[in-house]
């Protein structure tokens, strides 16, 4: 029971809750159980930094009326698919940020997630949807600097979208091999249909990444200049930087974009000039071949006068002109680079 005799919430299925802590000078404490999270935020002056991940209705419920989050945001974090957003109720922020990280396999693919970031005075709630190891070690690090844990949430959301962004790098790198990787391949004359279907998946790739990372660039810039409680002053130059990241990486994006619409048009360049040369090479052997095809032919036709067919030397003369013709041929065609 609580203080005001409301019963609580039962708890909801356990593999939903990553951690639940609570903090007192950037140092941990004590593990908060669910159903007293609301009891140890509103009765105490600790810090509570809740992670979920993917949890049900319920339990989203529970957390809302334990910290007073708004109706929307409950929503949006209930249903997902959101793209990355900062806004801005009463007493609290929500945040809505995508996470990438690189498939195992060694294909490049890329794996992507979200993360909702409820965020008041002294509590931290974090909802994960989609890969569960984006986050891994987040929590451990900042538990080892006390000193910036002690600063609180504002410092808690910095430390997340910093990580979260930084994770973007090693993936821009490992599509920059890949391209040239592909550009290699392109320009060394081998010509192979898969080619282009890595050019393909490779800019889908990089669509998608840009979709999470854009909208990051105004979430960042309005956080490094926003008046709230919530981000104190000393707090800001943080998400500055992680602006910058963000910048940085959209930037490697749109090159990284650039570069593979050229090497794709490269390709079927390539493509088309190969196809080209093959269609010389086929119609400069038929020209030849349709020289003793010709000869032979008309000597083969059933008529009674036809030339040279009582010479002696006929037969002999006309296989040598067939075979003079054809090396001719063959010569001049080598000449004008169709053979």
């Amino acid at each position: 029971m609580t203080p005001d005799g409301s019963e609580h919430v039962s708890p909801t299925p356990r593999n939903s809750i990553i951690n639940s802590a609570a903090y007192c000078n950037g140092v941990r404490v004590a593990v908060v159980p669910v159903a007293d999270l609301g009891d140890a935020w509103r009765y105490s002056d600790r810090f509570i930094w809740v992670g979920l991940y993917e949890p049900s209705e319920p339990l989203l419920a529970h957390i809302q009326e334990a910290f007073g989050l708004h109706d929307l945001a409950i929503e949006d974090a209930h249903q997902a698919h959101q793209r990355p957003k900062l806004e801005v109720y009463d007493d609290s922020m929500f945040v809505v940020l995508r996470t990438a990280r690189l498939c195992e396999g060694g294909d490049h693919r890329i794996e992507f997630g979200e993360t909702h970031v409820f965020l008041g005075p002294r509590y931290v709630v974090t909802v994960r949807h989609g890969s569960l190891k984006s986050h891994v070690g987040l929590r451990a690090r900042c538990e080892a600097s006390p000193q910036l844990l002690a600063k609180g949430e504002g410092f808690v959301l910095h430390a997340l979208m910093d990580f979260i962004v930084d994770q973007y790098f090693p993936i821009l790198d490992a599509l920059q091999l890949e391209l040239d990787e592909l550009e290699e391949q392109i320009f060394s004359g081998t010509f192979v249909r898969s080619i282009t279907a890595r050019l393909y998946h490779l800019r889908r790739d990089l669509i998608s990444l840009k979709q999470a990372v854009t909208p990051l660039i105004d979430v960042s810039a309005r956080l490094s200049r926003i008046t709230s409680h919530l981000i104190p002053p000393d707090t800001r130059p943080y998400f500055q930087d992680v602006h910058d990241h963000v910048v940085r990486s959209a930037e490697l994006i749109d090159n990284l974009q650039n570069l593979s619409h050229i090497a794709l048009e490269a390709n079927l360049a390539l493509i088309s000039v190969a196809q080209n040369d093959d269609t010389k090479r086929l119609a400069a052997w038929a020209a030849i071949i349709a020289v003793p095809t010709l000869i032979a032919g008309l000597y083969g036709m059933n008529f009674k006068f036809m030339p040279e067919t009582e010479w002696e030397y006929g037969y002999p003369v006309a296989v040598i002109l067939m075979f003079s013709i054809c090396g001719f041929l063959y010569r001049w065609f080598r000449k004008v680079g169709w053979l």
